[in-house]
């Protein structure tokens, strides 16, 4: 069942062939680990996930969760993996040990991740939340709110929300209404409403600490008068044991397409005047501060789509070599028996792009991983600000594109069944359910597009964007000097190039009278990006397993690369990792060649057409 969740075998390549991951311990921060510690971890995290949260996933979307008398609760199948989270640390691991972590780097923590989200996102997000709330108490609350709180929530005893959005403030963040009145004894009285909100009320941990936007009397309008409060569930008294009911109800739950193990809850704050909650951080501070937990959720919630293509695309593999339908199209045809389907040319080109995603994506997750690890582990404060700019760069890329690309890959997993695909008897529809989300919540994604239109393309005037640029071209320069691939980096350098241009044409266009034009296209650049990405890791994967391919076989002729695929696992590891980021190359970045010059051409028919010239009468 584990190569069902996630590829062992390529999570290994792109940890330890593509990232180097071995080398992390050099670095004093992780100076106590090393290869054998990180594989130790990511199996058990493997036997974790596959023999205990994996048997949820079903029966967590059968069961759903329950809303009674303003209590919500949620599939009894939670409980035994829930404790078993809490007793095993897994939630905190890569946060420092004095806080309750265990220090992993962040790329061992995204593969072990992967396991974890692959088998069941909706249990883990009991988890991940109260994980997010945490980190914003860790950075910026007092002594007493760390104490109080902080082991608690990393430990996973206790759950955690994000309460952002309000029925009239949904992206527009700057127009809640929640308010705060300071009290005389420093806390703040809270009064509100808000909707959508993951784990809102629960009951399989015994208090949840909501991080809640409000405002406080007086403050400015918009996003500059608003401020940060930690509201717990059930009051925390300073001994750290639990007090009164903090008049903090959940009033429904929706009833979504997926996800229907994690309840979505709309909430009520204060509807008896006692809800209370501390400041966190500064007086209107609170953008600021929820940006922390929000950049950590965007670059989760990529990492969700991706695992979520992952377990599709393996599923769908797995059926595909098991399912007989039709004739081999290139065998006699009155031959006896049916072919496996994967033999069909149209199922291999559903396989093959569905691979390509998931090792493209899972490479652009890790990069991204590593550069935390980069700026954690490096001692220089220019190349912490280096690694730090450069997964500014890449949220909103990886949280958009990750995400839509993992739908895809669940879509075409679900095409490859058939209509057994469309079923609940077969895994793949739910996952389609459930990925869903993934565009939409933590900023939709036209949001996303916008900030790497508007915001990240110019950070210190376009050097982060240009010091991506410089790591593709190494990698260019690299596959140059493997055999066979020198015309797949020509391809991909067109690619990168187009890309560059485009951006400098879009940059420009929005500080301009055509502001509105660039901005209709920022969404098509974002995927543009994503697409030249995905290239670079896997012209980056095929630079690598090319030579490691041609030593097995004992040099480059094609009948003997041939029979090392056929005798030898990783020689056909190698052999699919060069025809993988060629098809890439040449089957899909063709088409992104057309949207940059889509991009180019400029068309401004979306912003100047009448309102009334939709139609729609």
């Amino acid at each position: 069942m584990a190569q069902l969740i996630a590829d062992r075998r390529d999570i290994d390549f792109v940890l330890y062939e593509q990232f180097d991951a071995e080398s992390l311990p050099k670095f004093p921060k992780y100076h106590e680990f090393n290869r054998k510690m990180f594989d130790m971890i990511i199996t058990e995290a493997r036997n974790f996930g596959l023999k205990e949260i994996l048997p949820t996933f079903a029966q967590s979307d059968r069961d759903g969760v329950r809303y009674e008398n303003g209590k919500v609760m949620v599939s009894e199948c939670f409980r035994r993996p829930h404790q078993l989270f809490v007793e095993g640390e897994w939630l905190a691991i890569r946060e420092k040990p004095e806080v309750g972590g265990q220090g992993l780097p962040h790329l061992i923590t995204q593969a072990a991740y992967e396991y974890l989200v692959g088998s069941n996102y909706s249990f883990i997000a009991f988890g991940t939340l109260g994980h997010g709330a945490g980190k914003l108490i860790e950075l910026y609350g007092t002594p007493d709110q760390k104490s109080r709180y902080l082991k608690k929530l990393y430990a996973g005893e206790w759950g955690g929300s994000m309460l952002l959005t309000e029925p009239q403030a949904g992206s527009d963040v700057g127009a809640l209404t929640t308010s705060a009145v300071k009290n005389p004894d420093g806390t703040y009285s809270i009064s509100g409403a808000k909707i959508f909100i993951t784990n809102g009320d629960q009951n399989l941990t015994d208090n949840i600490i909501h991080p809640v936007l409000a405002r406080i009397d007086g403050a400015p309008a918009g996003t500059k008068g608003i401020s940060l409060f930690i509201v717990p569930k059930i009051w925390v008294n300073p001994d750290g044991s639990l007090g009164d009911f903090n008049d903090v109800v959940c009033t429904g739950v929706e009833h979504k397409m997926g996800l229907h193990g994690s309840p979505t809850c709309s909430m009520t704050l204060g509807g008896k005047g006692r809800c209370r909650g501390y400041l966190l951080g500064n007086e209107n501070q609170g953008m600021q501060i929820m940006f922390h937990m929000m950049n950590e959720a965007r670059l989760d919630v990529g990492a969700q789509g991706f695992t979520h293509a992952s377990a599709a695309y393996l599923y769908a593999l797995n059926y595909a070599r098991q399912r007989l339908q039709g004739k081999d199209i290139t065998g006699a045809r009155d031959a006896i028996g049916q072919a496996p389907i994967i033999r069909h040319p149209d199922v291999r080109r559903m396989l093959i792009m569905m691979k390509a995603y998931v090792e493209g994506m899972r490479s652009f997750v890790y990069y991204v991983a590593r550069c935390f690890d980069r700026k954690n582990g490096s001692g220089n404060p220019e190349e912490q600000a280096r690694w730090s700019a450069m997964t500014e760069l890449l949220t909103p890329v990886v949280k958009a594109y990750c995400s839509e690309r993992g739908f895809d890959v669940c879509t075409q997993a679900v095409q490859v069944y058939g209509g057994y695909g469309y079923t609940q008897e077969y895994p793949v529809e739910q996952l389609l359910r459930d990925c869903k989300i993934t565009s939409i919540y933590e900023g939709a994604n036209g949001i996303q597009a916008m900030d790497l239109l508007g915001r990240k393309l110019a950070m210190k005037n376009g050097a982060v964007f240009n010091d991506l640029i410089q790591e593709m071209r190494a990698t260019i320069q690299q596959a140059h000097s493997v055999h066979g691939l020198e015309p797949l980096a020509a391809e991909f350098e067109t690619a990168m190039s187009g890309l560059v241009e485009i951006a400098g044409i879009l940059v420009e266009k929005s500080g301009s009278k055509d502001v509105l034009t660039a901005f209709a296209f920022s969404h098509p650049f974002m995927e543009i990006m994503g697409d030249v990405i995905m290239a670079w890791m896997l012209l980056w994967r095929g630079s690598i397993a090319r030579p490691k391919l041609e030593a097995i076989a004992g040099g480059a002729d094609p009948k003997q690369i041939l029979s090392a695929v056929q005798n030898d696992r990783n020689a056909s590891f190698y052999d699919g990792q060069v025809k993988t980021a060629t098809w890439f190359i040449q089957a899909i970045l063709p088409v992104t060649m057309g949207k940059i010059q889509a991009v180019k051409a400029g068309c401004d028919a979306a912003v100047t057409m009448d309102e009334k010239s939709f139609g729609g009468f």
